[in-house]
């Protein structure tokens, strides 16, 4: 029978009984070797600094300082002398502890990040974000990006499975901190040499033609356009439903059919696509980036945030349709 090996157990640091003020007080006490000068030093009055001595020396049941032989200032005592220099040095790293601010150097840097997003998302911002990488990042980060899963996504925040969200503001759990990254609105895309021509659309016309839609929650022939279109009284002929937005463009450019699409989107295809206004209003949506609150501070995090939003303010946002 092997033998069973022994593991030590768990030294657990007990300070209940002491009062960490106590000893940055002490440390003062000993630097000056004077009550008056060590008060003056911690901003206390001088009874304030003489009662802590009582109770330091209490606590260490050595006096640790006495009258000086010559009647000024004070003498440290063996006991003193010996935690002088650990005292100070323990207090300055705990001081290093709690006061240093977190730092993230993105070109030195180990970290693994984990986006959910769209299909549309990943296209609009993280294919530029991708673009960038090399530049903005070091080998040492890895970027993955994941579907949106509604069902599970707060639950996977909390596990740490997810770093960030990029979705619109309904896909955002009520538990996460967001941050609205920009609005888009929506158009009408068609190939390019469609038999229809390349004049506006009106409602007839919109209706009249074979739409493809895309239902992110399952095969639907019925979505948000559908819903503005039966407010007017009118309905379309939605002839596909798939789950990808960004399949959408392949089938454009090679059928006759349409879709409506949003703008940031389908923007990047108009060497293969021609974009419409719609023949109606339409609400558009907000884009957002969304997070743990236990990550809000973290300095990697914070860093992908605004590299994220700083993609938001260029060229491809800008929009000659308005």
């Amino acid at each position: 029978m092997k033998s069973i090996t022994a593991i030590p157990p768990i030294t657990v640091i007990d300070l209940s009984g002491i009062d960490l003020n106590l000893l940055v007080s002490l440390d003062a006490l000993l630097a000056e070797s004077n009550v008056t000068r060590a008060a003056a030093r911690l901003n206390l009055t001088q009874p304030a600094v003489s009662a802590q001595l009582a109770r330091l020396r209490q606590l260490f049941d050595d006096p640790l300082l006495i009258p000086a032989a010559n009647g000024r200032g004070m003498t440290p005592t063996a006991r003193a002398l010996e935690l002088m220099d650990p005292l100070h040095a323990a207090l300055k790293t705990l001081e290093t502890v709690v006061r240093r601010e977190p730092v993230f150097d993105p070109l030195t840097g180990t970290r693994r990040f984990v986006v959910a997003a769209s299909d549309q998302c990943v296209a609009v911002l993280g294919l530029p974000l991708m673009i960038e990488w090399p530049r903005l990042a070091g080998p040492g980060l890895q970027l993955a990006f994941i579907a949106i899963e509604s069902g599970s996504l707060a639950e996977r925040f909390e596990r740490g499975e997810i770093d960030l969200l990029l979705g619109s503001a309904q896909q955002v759990p009520p538990t996460l901190k967001a941050r609205k990254l920009y609005n888009e609105r929506f158009v009408v895309a068609q190939r390019k040499g469609h038999p229809r021509g390349a004049a506006a659309f009106d409602l007839d016309s919109y209706c009249a033609l074979e739409h493809v839609l895309v239902s992110t929650s399952g095969a639907s022939f019925f979505g948000f356009m559908d819903e503005h279109l039966e407010a007017l009284g009118r309905r379309r002929r939605v002839a596909h439903s798939v789950q990808h937005f960004t399949l959408v463009p392949e089938v454009l450019a090679r059928t006759n059919y349409v879709a409506t699409l949003p703008y940031r989107l389908i923007a990047r295809y108009q060497d293969r696509v021609d974009l419409f206004e719609l023949p109606f209003e339409a609400r558009g949506f907000s884009m957002h980036a969304a997070w743990h609150p236990r990550n809000h501070a973290d300095p990697a995090l914070v860093w992908l945030r605004e590299t994220v939003a700083a993609l938001t303010t260029g060229d491809m946002v800008s929009d000659p349709l308005d």
